[in-house]
């Protein structure tokens, strides 16, 4: 740490982004820089309760940032981690359509695929898909091969192994509370102490509106928090899945619905739904924000969304709380799962930004502000483009930060 914790750039956040951000920042020679983290350690929310998918890619509109990071991005991963020895595996998945109604959808993706890039996906009748997934219903399907798995915390973990071999410092337990500015730069206040910068970085993932406003950007959204609920298959039924199985998306709605994905540890989780969260770091059903909930309710976007989506949303909520309705939206890919055959699992909360007029911001949304870069929104596939998105990052910071 700096003895006068002044640094040329501060990142705020130590998740995935944040620490693939400082890593390619690493690169250039003669930059102090640090990681500010709230919490006791790295991949604390979102970068360590997530499924550890490699997306392929399949589902971003060609042409997109996300399309472009994800598609980049993903090979870079792969690569990072056969060369610092990460387990992972591109183990491939099918998508499954159970009905006629997503069969147009599921060539939509097929051509999506091909547009991004993916020459080898290919198209499957249901004996295709029994293949790839004996036991999965369905009559048709994508296989999209580039698909894999990893785990998500032992990348964070080597990009911070790399950011303090470079000399940079990450600091835990650091949550911002004020950013000031005067004629010598930018002061972020936190229970470490004052950090000074000549530029910051916000990668805050959950709270990076909150950050944004306390830098007195107006980002004209707020970020929703959806908890993710996960059952995992016991192990003498993980044989039910060989490896990745998807429904077909419903494009009305920017969540995929609940899937199979085998782990890199071997184990198979089932899920996730997707409810309103009650506060910002409501793993919980029971955890509740008073605070969080009156400033939700005080927003007009979330009124907005609501009525479009209500009724999708009753939905996720029964599944919430009944097992048996979870297992029922289970059983249309996999009808040999019974009730027995899962147990509790995890859970993780999605950063969704949510616009005014009640739109979910679908792409990355990153703005450029003086003398800093905010990362609004970075959802799914933010971690398989972390690497692409980190040098994304770094190049803005170059040309705009002119250091």
């Amino acid at each position: 740490m700096k003895n006068n914790n002044r640094y040329d750039i501060v990142i705020i956040g130590g998740g995935i982004i944040g620490t693939a951000t400082a890593m390619a920042h690493c690169k250039k020679p003669g930059l102090s820089l640090a990681v500010l983290e709230a919490e006791e350690c790295l991949a604390y929310h979102q970068s360590g309760h997530n499924s550890g998918v490699i997306h392929s890619g399949i589902y971003y509109k060609p042409g997109s940032l996300k399309a472009r990071l994800s598609v980049e991005g993903r090979e870079a991963l792969y690569e990072f981690c056969k060369e610092h020895n990460i387990p992972h595996e591109r183990c491939g998945k099918v998508i499954v359509a159970v009905d006629e109604e997503e069969l147009k959808y599921l060539d939509t993706l097929l051509e999506r695929g091909r547009d991004n890039g993916m020459s080898e996906i290919k198209k499957l009748d249901a004996d295709g898909v029994r293949k790839y997934e004996p036991h999965v219903a369905g009559i048709a399907g994508i296989h999209v091969p580039d698909t894999g798995i990893v785990d998500y915390i032992k990348v964070v973990e080597k990009y911070a192994e790399i950011i303090r071999a470079a000399g940079s410092d990450i600091i835990l337990n650091a949550r911002v509370s004020a950013i000031t500015r005067d004629e010598n730069g930018i002061t972020l206040s936190t229970r470490k102490g004052d950090f000074h910068a000549s530029c910051i970085i916000n990668c805050a993932g959950l709270n990076t509106d909150r950050v944004a406003r306390m830098a007195g950007l107006k980002p004209q959204l707020q970020i929703i928090p959806f908890r993710g609920e996960y059952y995992t298959i016991k192990p003498e039924r993980r044989g039910l899945v060989k490896n990745l199985i998807y429904p077909v998306p419903d494009p009305r709605f920017p969540f995929l619905g609940v899937h199979f994905t085998r782990l890199i540890d071997g184990r198979v989780e089932a899920g996730p739904n997707a409810v309103l969260a009650l506060s910002r770091r409501a793993y919980r059903k029971t955890d509740f924000s008073f605070l969080e909930m009156a400033n939700l309710a005080a927003y007009s976007g979330f009124w907005k969304m609501a009525r479009k989506y209500w009724k999708t949303g009753l939905e996720e909520y029964l599944r919430s709380w009944s097992k048996p309705a979870f297992v029922k939206a289970l059983q249309k890919l996999l009808p040999d799962l019974k009730e027995d055959d899962i147990i509790e699992g995890g859970s993780g909360i999605r950063a969704q930004a949510l616009e005014p007029d009640g739109t979910l911001v679908d792409d990355f949304r990153i703005v450029e502000a003086e003398d800093m870069i905010h990362v609004l929104n970075a959802p799914s596939p933010a971690a398989t483009a972390s690497i692409r998105i980190g040098e994304y990052i770094a190049e803005l910071a170059e040309r705009n930060f002119k250091l």
